[in-house]
């Protein structure tokens, strides 16, 4: 019997200092990415030596793919409890809420902290396809939102392009929620479950963006057109495996360049994806403008710049560098970027508060729109994946429309 008890506490500090060591991790992780997570670190952090962290995780990719687990495993308990609800709209607010109080309890220190999703494209094999499989399983529970017989018109194709866009609204919101306390989420709750069941849109708005050619929105000429080749390739391959497995090796050959001609143009990895992101910022801050030019209201100027930013992600001359790419780059650098991002989400937010003033768009919180749209507008990279039959003039309205006028609206 007291054998039983010595093993039973055993196992109770083996799990408590393991879970000790996930939190601290998963700090560093959000912080630094998987680039910057060390074993070293992580052991500093937890008051142990690097010897006694590898006791429990050998590598870095093991402790990072854990963490990463562990908060997928947690989301999906929270869809799971949601789904429980009986209309579509109860599951996704009862959803949100749970996010919310969870995020609040990691704050209080109460709860783990959770991890950003998106950094498990920075795994290597065979960590990657074990977080990748988890996620499948989030994805697939998360998507049970939208089961309900009042929603039978929805194809399988647009269920699944609507809970990619609802997930990623999860996966965005360590990048503005902190600008808020705890106590402000059951009102930013209400504000974007607001804008998920009725969108921007003001009651009687059709669905009809004014085109903006995606040819106008990339370099066209000169040497501005052999640098967009360069980030254009630079861009899909980061974005499709990581910064970590975007390599020099791997960037030259899917460029068809040496190494040589790679550091002719950057000196440092770092520098392309600065490039990368600087590229993309571009593209988006052009076609605001140009959608400020346009002839008509507020709604008429949104919905034709989401549109447009939505089949540039899908057509020749996309995509956009990925947000998350931004946990790689040292974070003073990332600062930087991270400051042009918000000009791009501020000027969202300018053109919605606009169109408030004027009655062409809803009454919604435009800080919190804002970061909606550009949430979307990042996930909306993954739509070709994720429905591979959708063509690019289509994107907007499979991905973008669900936010701008209903995510349960047909």
């Amino acid at each position: 019997m007291a054998q039983r008890s010595a093993a039973v506490k055993s196992t109770d500090r083996f799990e408590r200092k393991r879970e000790a060591i996930l939190d601290a991790a998963t700090r560093i992780l959000n912080r630094k990415g998987i680039k910057g997570l060390t074993l070293g670190d992580t052991a500093a952090a937890v008051d142990l030596s690097t010897t006694s962290v590898t006791y429990y995780f050998k590598r870095k990719d093991d402790l990072a793919a854990a963490c990463i687990t562990r908060g997928i495993d947690t989301l999906h308990d929270l869809a799971d409890q949601a789904v429980g609800a009986a209309t579509p709209a109860e599951r996704l607010s009862r959803f949100f809420t749970l996010y919310l109080d969870t995020l609040a309890a990691s704050l209080a220190g109460t709860a783990p902290p959770l991890p950003i999703i998106t950094e498990l494209r920075a795994l290597t094999s065979p960590r990657r396809e074990e977080v990748a499989t988890a996620y499948g399983r989030l994805f697939r529970k998360a998507r049970q939102i939208f089961d309900h017989p009042d929603l039978c018109w929805m194809s399988r194709g647009r269920r699944t392009a609507r809970s990619r866009m609802l997930l990623e609204q999860v996966f965005w919101g360590s990048a503005w929620l902190s600008k808020f306390d705890a106590e402000d989420y059951p009102r930013i709750h209400d504000r974007m479950v607001d804008i998920f069941l009725h969108g921007v849109a003001p009651e009687g708005a059709t669905w009809d963006p004014k085109p903006i050619p995606t040819e106008k929105l990339a370099a066209r000429e000169g040497p501005e057109l052999a640098r967009e080749t360069f980030l254009l390739a630079a861009t899909r391959l980061i974005n499709r495996r990581g910064y970590r497995g975007a390599s020099v090796d791997k960037i030259s050959a899917e460029l068809n360049v040496t190494k040589g001609s790679f550091y002719h143009h950057n000196e440092a990895k770092d520098d392309l994806v600065v490039a990368c992101f600087e590229r993309s910022f571009e593209v988006m801050t052009r076609a605001q403008r140009l959608a400020m030019d346009l002839p008509g209201n507020q709604w008429d100027k949104v919905s034709a710049c989401a549109a447009a930013l939505a089949e540039f992600q899908l057509s020749d001359h996309g995509p956009l560098l990925r947000i998350n790419a931004l946990t790689a780059l040292p974070e003073q650098i990332r600062q930087v970027m991270v400051e042009h991002s918000n000009r791009v989400s501020d000027r969202f937010a300018s053109m919605i508060s606009d169109g408030i003033a004027e009655g062409s768009l809803r009454p919604v919180d435009p800080f919190i729109a804002s970061q909606m749209l550009n949430a979307t507008l990042n996930a909306c990279a993954d739509l070709g994946y994720l429905v591979p039959d959708v063509r690019p003039k289509a994107a907007a309205s499979v991905f973008v429309r669900p936010l701008l006028m209903g995510i349960f609206e047909k």
